[in-house]
């Protein structure tokens, strides 16, 4: 009798979820996209800290882009959901959604507010200028309230720790906060945005130093006709420590610490010494016809370190021009050539350091269904 009653209590969980699933409204998607791109790193850029590769080093690329995806938007009613997963397999989104009238409660894993993805560069798996002058801190759990154009979110606090200093563990109080507001017409766009991460650093004897990142910026764009011109410009204290990845288009001289780490605060002995960033980038794309469209853009970085008149600085640029090809729907070639210009070291009382550039030519491939 009891085993019987099991069954049953079984059928009915199916026949409940299989009803509920039915009465959703799912639509799913997905994202083949090949990278085939030859690059050149040139002789100056190290590949260990200060020391030159001494060679040109030219690469080509022929694969699956790590961003290629399936996923699903679903829909019920007043609450609603997706999934995203990626090559590998990794989660990329998951999160669901509640309209309750006045505005949208979302949980799970997506955007955060300070993210902007105003670029389409496609070079390394769809760079889109990130942290080239687009601040990118990636898809991240949250809890985030919608209200029209503002919106508000209590992030997973970021742990990454500065070089040196206590490092036995890291005290979180508080998650990271995110602020935007996008005002929009059907001409244009502004958005302000700005972050705020805060940890403890702490050490075996129960010593304790703070660390504070942060991000503010503005973004905006506006369309005139069949051109489109983008904007964005940020400023930020220990970028990394913040969330936002160090590497740029996967070139080894923009991982690297060059003595006095990448994004993170650097411990004198006696304190963190905050890294100073800003960045911006502008671009313009124009759209001839259905199956052809350009675009062209310039990414900047600075990063400067302070320590008592003793400073270390570096400015980073990034330029890029693209002929998207649309063959049909869904079904897209996109041509792009660019450069990564990495800039020099400077140090006080020390030589400047040419930290060389990297050169790129080739496609993306990608049909959606």
């Amino acid at each position: 009798m009891k085993k019987s009653v099991a069954i049953l209590a079984a059928f009915a969980l199916v026949a409940g979820f299989a009803a509920t699933a039915a009465a959703a409204d799912w639509s799913f998607y997905g994202s083949a996209r090949m990278t085939t791109f030859s690059s050149t790193l040139s002789e100056e850029a190290p590949s260990n800290p200060m020391q030159p590769a001494l060679y040109d080093d030219t690469d080509t690329a022929w694969t699956l882009q790590g961003n290629s995806r399936i996923g699903a938007n679903v829909s019920a009613g007043d609450v609603s959901g997706r999934f995203e997963y990626g090559t590998g397999v990794n989660l990329r989104i998951l999160y669901g959604a509640w309209d309750f009238g006045g505005g949208q409660l979302l949980v799970g894993q997506t955007y955060t507010p300070v993210t902007q993805l105003l670029s389409s560069q496609v070079y390394n798996g769809d760079n889109g200028l990130l942290n080239m002058g687009e601040f990118y801190a990636g898809r991240q759990p949250m809890i985030q309230l919608t209200f029209g154009g503002f919106k508000v979110a209590l992030i997973a606090p970021s742990t990454t720790l500065g070089s040196g200093g206590p490092s036995t563990d890291v005290d979180t109080l508080l998650p990271k906060i995110e602020a935007s507001y996008k005002f929009s017409t059907d001409m244009f766009f502004v958005t302000p945005y700005g972050g705020y991460n805060s940890v403890d650093a702490v050490n075996a004897t129960d010593q304790d130093e703070g660390i504070d990142s942060y991000v503010a910026g503005v973004a905006g764009g506006v369309t005139l006709g069949m051109a489109t011109i983008k904007a964005n410009f940020y400023m930020a204290q220990n970028p990394v420590a913040y969330g936002a990845t160090a590497g740029t288009a996967g070139a080894p001289v923009d991982g690297v610490d060059l003595g006095r780490g990448v994004g993170t605060p650097i411990w004198n002995g006696t304190s963190f010494v905050d890294m100073d960033e800003m960045g911006g980038l502008l671009l313009a794309s124009f759209k001839f016809s259905d199956m052809i469209g350009l675009e062209a853009g310039i990414g900047y970085k600075s990063q400067e370190y302070d320590d008592a008149g003793q400073t270390w600085e570096r400015d980073t640029m990034t330029y890029y021009a693209q002929l998207p090809i649309t063959l049909a729907d869904g079904v897209y070639i996109i041509p792009e050539v660019g450069m990564y210009d990495f800039g020099d070291l400077e140090q006080t009382g020390l030589a400047d350091i040419d930290l060389g550039d990297l050169s790129y030519i080739g496609a993306k491939w990608m049909i959606n269904f």
